[in-house]
């Protein structure tokens, strides 16, 4: 059976850890984001957390029901770093690319984290009122509540695969980020047009291309798409 999670406002009163720190789940989850990054998903550990927290390593089910419950937490930090400042427009398509381009951002400056949370339904506040913006936006531009569910699923869905997808690259060493870079240039950019005609008139395009992210265009274009349906529904309309 899972333990009790504690309420917050006992936490509090808890007496401070040996090095006279007073935890809370902002502080757990902030030396967990500091350990991930220093030492990968293997380096998150119950035990690891007590080292660096300076308190017994069961001292965090207090205030988190397991490691999952924990991970879970991250993911939704991570979604509470992007939308901090962010505030609607009342520009459909200005709001939902500001607010995508900031949930991204926010996954791959913390890559080893985002590569255990991108896929997971964590339910916190953060993410649902990320969920809310994205739906009040595009319900307050007109779209129809099923077009408005369709467009929410690939943007969101869009939003995290990208996050993952270039996490993924971050995550690796350095030795094999630069050498997946330079292949771009070693190999592909030295194919013949006799034998790889089309790689070879794109080869100097690709090789500045493919070593930054696709996140960008691919959002513009799903915004494309969006905004094409949403004249072709004016147009009904009319």
């Amino acid at each position: 059976m899972a333990k009790p999670v504690v309420p917050e406002e006992k936490r509090r009163r808890r007496r401070p850890t040996r090095s006279g720190t007073v935890l809370s789940e902002r502080l757990i989850v902030e030396t967990a984001l500091r350990l991930l990054s220093e030492h990968g998903s293997a380096g998150l550990s119950a035990r690891r957390l007590g080292l660096a927290l300076d308190c017994d390593p069961s001292t965090h089910y207090r205030y988190f029901r397991g490691m999952d419950d924990l991970t879970l937490a991250i993911g939704d930090a991570l979604i509470g770093q992007a939308l901090r400042g962010w505030e609607p427009t009342g520009e459909w398509r200005a709001d939902l690319h500001g607010i995508g381009l900031r949930i991204h951002a926010a996954y791959v400056a913390h890559p080893q984290a985002a590569q255990l949370t991108t896929s997971r339904v964590t339910g916190r506040p953060n993410e649902l009122a990320a969920d809310e913006a994205v739906l009040d936006v595009l319900r307050t531009a007109g779209f129809p509540l099923p077009d408005t569910v369709r467009i929410y699923h690939a943007f969101i869905d869009q939003t995290l695969a990208f996050a993952a997808l270039d996490a993924a690259s971050l995550a690796l060493p350095r030795a094999s980020q630069r050498a997946d870079d330079a292949m771009w240039r070693s190999t592909y950019a030295r194919l013949p047009a006799t034998t790889h005609p089309r790689i070879a008139e794109a080869a100097p395009l690709l090789s500045t291309r493919m070593v930054t992210s696709a996140y960008p265009t691919a959002l513009e274009m799903l915004l494309d798409s969006a905004a094409a349906r949403l004249a072709e529904l004016g147009a009904g309309r009319a």
